[in-house]
């Protein structure tokens, strides 16, 4: 059973998801609900994940799902306050799955460098990039500095950040992270033929890179990259 309170705020972040598919503020929940404080607001949060009827998205800011409404909303759900219905609070509706909205952005892994040209020692950090969630579709990534120029004819420059999707399997044609002898990564074309692996360039200027099956080791594909200007 929850307290009117919790009630309100399950409408509340319901329908902006619904609005907007982005999750109101703290201070908008605050607003919402004629709270003093936003610690009130994280009481209630909290409350209300551990019963089960909403949780927070990982690595997002602003990022909560609604996965439930209350088995009594229907004759024991109090109706909102004069002083929330001023603030648009609706009737609680079936939660839809929450929405990837453009500026959600995702904390990933930033594992150092890898060659775009002659293969050189992909560094593991500890570090993180704040990349849009709209760049990345399901699983796990992670991220890497390119270095060297042999990709460019496919748009991926020095300096650049290749976002990976971390995957073992990938068809041929696809770019990938390719671990070779277990030391040495590169990003290249993937093919396959005569019973070898070939890491095909994106630069004229080099040879595609030939190995037996299993001198390499796909650890990841292409799945968007980040560019600064400045």
């Amino acid at each position: 059973m929850l307290t009117r309170k919790q009630h309100e705020l399950l409408r509340f972040i319901q329908a902006r998801l619904e609005e907007s598919g982005i999750s109101p503020s703290f201070e908008e929940m605050k607003e919402a609900l004629d709270l003093k404080s936003k610690s009130g607001v994280h009481r209630l949060i909290s409350a209300l994940e551990e019963r089960g009827f909403i949780r927070r998205l990982p690595n997002r800011a602003r990022a909560l799902e609604v996965l439930r409404q209350p088995d009594d909303t229907g004759s024991k759900a109090p109706r909102p306050s004069a002083a929330n219905s001023n603030h648009g609070v609706p009737p609680l509706q079936a939660p839809r799955p929450a929405v990837e909205a453009a500026n959600d952005v995702i904390e990933i892994p930033l594992h150092g460098r890898i060659a775009a040209g002659v293969p050189i020692e992909a560094l593991e950090g500890q570090s993180t990039l704040p990349v849009p969630a709209a760049l990345l579709g399901s699983g796990e990534h992670y991220a890497l500095e390119v270095s060297g120029d042999s990709m460019i004819e496919a748009g991926i420059l020095d300096g650049d950040f290749a976002l990976v999707k971390r995957t073992n399997a990938a068809r041929d044609g696809e770019i990938v992270v390719a671990l070779i002898r277990g030391e040495e990564a590169t990003l290249k074309y993937l093919r396959r033929e005569a019973g070898m692996v070939r890491l095909d360039p994106a630069n004229a200027a080099y040879e595609p890179q030939i190995y037996g099956p299993d001198e390499v080791e796909v650890q990841g594909k292409l799945a968007g990259l980040l560019r600064r200007y400045n």
